[in-house]
This record gives C-alpha cells, sequence and structure tokens, in this order.
C-alpha cells in the first residue's frame, strides 16, 4: 500500500486562508501589513523566487514593494537603503533575497535588518531566540515541515526525528525547533550530515526523517523504517530527455520506492516548497501585529 501524499500546496492554501483573515482584521485596525523585498542582481533564480514573495503578498492583501539594485551594488549602497526601509513604518517586514553578488557580504547585510522587521528569522538575535525558546519570528521552511506533520495528523511530540542535514536554514533550525517544549515540538532529534559514519543505520530508527542534504535521491528505501513518515526537503534537477526543459525535479529521496513503505511522504515538487513562502506571510502579519501591539 503505497504512503499518504502531504500535500503542501493544499495545507499551504488552508493556512493563506487564515492569513488573509488576519490581514483583514489588521486592516480594519488601521494597519496594513507591508513586506519590502530586495533584489541585487539579475540571476534567473532570485528573480523568480522574489516574483513568487511578491505575488503571495500581493494575493493575500499585504502591501509590497520590490527595490530591485544593479548587480554592481556595493555594500554602501545596499546598506543605505536598508537603514531606510527599516525606518520606513509602511513596511513591517523586509526581505533581502539571497544569495547576493560575491562583492557583498550576505552576513553583514543579514546583521543589519531590525530584528523586529527580519521575516526570514536569519538574525542573529532571532536565532538565539529560537533556541531558548522565546522566538520572535519561526525561521520559514522549518515551520513550514512543522506545519505539514502537525496539520496532517503527524505531531513530532514523542516521536524519535532524524534530520539529514545541519544547514542553517532548515537542518539546525528545525533539530531547535521539534526538541522545544511545547505542542508540535517535544520530540528526540538527531542530526545527521557528512561526517556521520553508517548513515542508513540512524535514518533506520526514524520515525519521522526529514531530507535536507541536496543530493538527489540520495535516501533509497533500506534507509527508510516501515510506516515512517518522510518529509523531503530537497530540490533538485535532473537530467531527463522526455521533458520538454530537458530535465525534471526531484527530492533528496528515492520517491518511487520510498513511498512504498513510508506511512505518509511528501512530493517535490508540490510539497515542503509551497510551505515556505506561507510561513513567510505568516511572519509578515505577525511583525505587523507586534509592531501594532507595540504602539
Amino acid at each position: 500500500m503505497s504512503a499518504k501524499i502531504i500535500s503542501g500546496t493544499q495545507i499551504g492554501a488552508e493556512i493563506r486562508e487564515e492569513i488573509a483573515q488576519k490581514v483583514r482584521d489588521l486592516k480594519e485596525g488601521g494597519v496594513t501589513p507591508g513586506l519590502s523585498v530586495v533584489l541585487v542582481g539579475e540571476d534567473p533564480a532570485s528573480v523568480s523566487y522574489a516574483a513568487g514573495k511578491a505575488k503571495a503578498a500581493q494575493e493575500l492583501g499585504i502591501y509590497e514593494e520590490t527595490f530591485i539594485l544593479p548587480q554592481q551594488t556595493t555594500e554602501a549602497e545596499l546598506a543605505a537603503l536598508i537603514a531606510k526601509l527599516n525606518a520606513d513604518p509602511k513596511f513591517h517586514g523586509i526581505l533581502v533575497q539571497l544569495p547576493l553578488p560575491c562583492h557583498i557580504s550576505g552576513e553583514k547585510v543579514t546583521y543589519s535588518i531590525l530584528p523586529s522587521k527580519d521575516v526570514d528569522a536569519f538574525h542573529p538575535v532571532n536565532v538565539g531566540r529560537l533556541l531558548i525558546g522565546q522566538p520572535s519570528f519561526l525561521p520559514c521552511t522549518p515551520h513550514g515541515i512543522q506545519q505539514l506533520l502537525v496539520r496532517s495528523g503527524y505531531d513530532p511530540g514523542g516521536k524519535h526525528v532524524v534530520i539529514c542535514g545541519r544547514s542553517n536554514i532548515v537542518g539546525k533550525p528545525l533539530a531547535v525547533m521539534l526538541m522545544q517544549k511545547g505542542p508540535g515540538a517535544n520530540a528526540t532529534v538527531t542530526v545527521c550530515h557528512t561526517g556521520t559514519p553508517n548513515m542508513p543505520y540512524i535514518t533506520h530508527q526514524a520515525d519521522i526523517l526529514v531530507a535536507s542534504v541536496g543530493s538527489p535521491q540520495l535516501i533509497k528505501a533500506d534507509m527508510v523504517k516501515e510506516g515512517a513518515v518522510v518529509i523531503d526537503v530537497g530540490v533538485n534537477r535532473i537530467e531527463d530527455a522526455t521533458k520538454k526543459s530537458g530535465f525534471r525535479l526531484v527530492g533528496d529521496v528515492d520517491f518511487e520506492a520510498v513511498k512504498e513503505k513510508a506511512e505518509a511522504i511528501t512530493p517535490v515538487p508540490g510539497g515542503v516548497g509551497p510551505m515556505t513562502i506561507t510561513m513567510l506571510m505568516l511572519n509578515v502579519v505577525k511583525a505587523a501585529q507586534d509592531q501594532m501591539g507595540k504602539k
């Protein structure tokens, strides 16, 4: 029997309806949530990602403005723009599309955004608050994964969660979130990475297995326990002569084989991906609520 498909498209749509209601409530109180998206250069993937975020904001009634800067923009010029956005009350959230051109320090730029407007949750203040269980914002992809699990009936509480990958964007923050004492968490968490010997031995113990390694179809069926829940974060292009584009998207999990063994699994595309932008929009609304509350 094939696994239940956990649809990020469907669950993301449900959450967006909830966000739209929050936006309407804020507007009735005289506040329109605002997001500024900053894009440096014309990298096609970055342009596409930024456009997707702008479209999502507009569809939800969030005021959005995209600032497109040329590739040769200096670090000082970008810093000046961020300082201006930090001071502008109509923008509750600031998002700088990464990666930046190599002559600009992504770290410095991230640190220059006010923590109260850091809707990506990358600022060290927000990362630190997450670690001690007092988050201002939850990082978007990990929060999306948590919502996929909870809303599909697979609460991590009391479960052994194995995360393959230790990135600052997914692996580390997700581990921190799921080990917290609270709803949607309370899991026993193991993190695997390139320095982990005999990874299949550990992944086979997982009640919930999260793959975020950036390696196409690395997780095979023999690495997964019968009845496990599998969350595939990976998005990889592989050659496919049958496709007009010449490639197709696959995750970090061998989907066709693993779905015959798992209880539930996310597809690629249509799994974790749609959740990331959705949770970003939720952070923008939270920023507006927080800043409204301070007033």
